[in-house]
C-alpha cells in the first residue's frame, strides 16, 4: 500500500495523530497547517484528500472549491459543524464525504480505504463502452445517444457506471445505494427509484431502448 494522503488541519495536535495512525497503516502523508498551505502542496498529486473545513484565513470550503476542478481523487471533510446546510455545501461544491469531529481512527481509516478501494476500481472499468447507440465514456464521465451527450447528475452518471459496467448482473435498490452514496448518505434506497426514473426519462427522450430493465422483486439491471 503506498496511496498518499494530502491531510489538511490547523490543528497540529490533530494531524500528528492521524499522520501516525495513517503511517503505521502503509500510507504516505503530506501534511498542511493551512488552507494557503494545502493549495501548496497539492502538486503532490495526492489519492486522497482529508481536509478540515474550520480554519483561518481560507477554510475547507474555499480549499475544496479551488481544488475539485483540477483534482479528481477523493475530498473528504473533516468537521465539528453538522448542519445539514453545510453538508450539501459540502456535496454541492465537490466532496465526497464528511467525518464529524471527535471521530474514532478506526472508522476514519476504514472509510478512507473505502473511497480508495472505489477510486481503484474506477480505474479497472474500460474507457469506453458501446451499447448499440449509446457510447459511454467511463474517463469523462459522459454519456451520449446517437452522439447527442446526455446530461446526468453526478449521482445518475454514477448509477449508469455501476450498472453499465456489470452488465446483467442485478443490483438491489440497498446495494446500488451503498455503492453510489457510501458512507456519506443520510437518505434511504427509496431515492434510487427516483433517480433512474430520471435516468430513464432522459434516454427515452433519444432512444426507445431501455437500457436500464427491471427485475421485479430484486432490483436492477443494465440491458445492453
Amino acid at each position: 500500500m503506498h496511496e498518499k494522503i494530502l491531510l489538511v488541519d490547523d490543528e497540529k495536535g490533530i494531524v500528528a495523530v492521524m499522520k501516525s495512525y495513517f503511517e503505521m497503516s502503509g500510507y504516505q502523508v503530506i501534511s498542511a497547517y493551512s488552507g494557503h498551505e494545502a493549495l501548496q502542496k497539492i502538486s503532490c498529486q495526492p489519492d486522497i484528500v482529508l481536509l478540515d473545513v474550520n480554519m483561518p484565513e481560507m477554510d475547507g470550503f474555499s480549499v475544496c472549491q479551488r481544488i475539485r476542478g483540477h483534482i479528481s481523487c477523493p475530498i473528504l471533510f473533516l468537521t465539528a459543524r453538522i448542519e445539514t446546510t453545510d453538508k450539501i455545501k459540502g456535496f454541492a461544491i465537490g466532496a465526497d464525504d464528511y467525518i464529524v469531529k471527535p471521530f474514532d481512527l478506526d472508522e476514519l481509516g476504514a472509510r478512507v480505504a473505502a473511497h480508495l478501494r472505489r477510486e481503484n476500481r474506477k480505474q479497472l472499468h474500460p474507457v469506453l463502452r458501446f451499447f448499440g447507440q449509446m457510447v459511454i465514456d467511463y474517463a469523462k464521465r459522459e454519456v451520449s445517444i446517437d452522439n447527442t451527450v446526455i446530461s446526468l447528475s453526478k449521482k445518475e452518471f454514477a448509477i449508469v457506471e455501476l450498472l453499465s459496467a456489470n452488465t446483467g448482473q442485478v443490483f438491489d435498490r440497498e446495494r446500488i445505494y451503498e455503492v453510489v452514496w457510501g458512507l456519506e448518505g443520510d437518505g434511504n434506497s427509496d431515492t434510487i427509484m427516483e433517480h433512474i426514473r430520471k435516468i430513464r426519462v432522459k434516454f427515452s427522450a433519444l432512444s426507445s431502448h431501455s437500457y436500464i430493465e427491471t427485475v421485479w422483486g430484486v432490483g436492477y439491471k443494465w440491458n445492453g
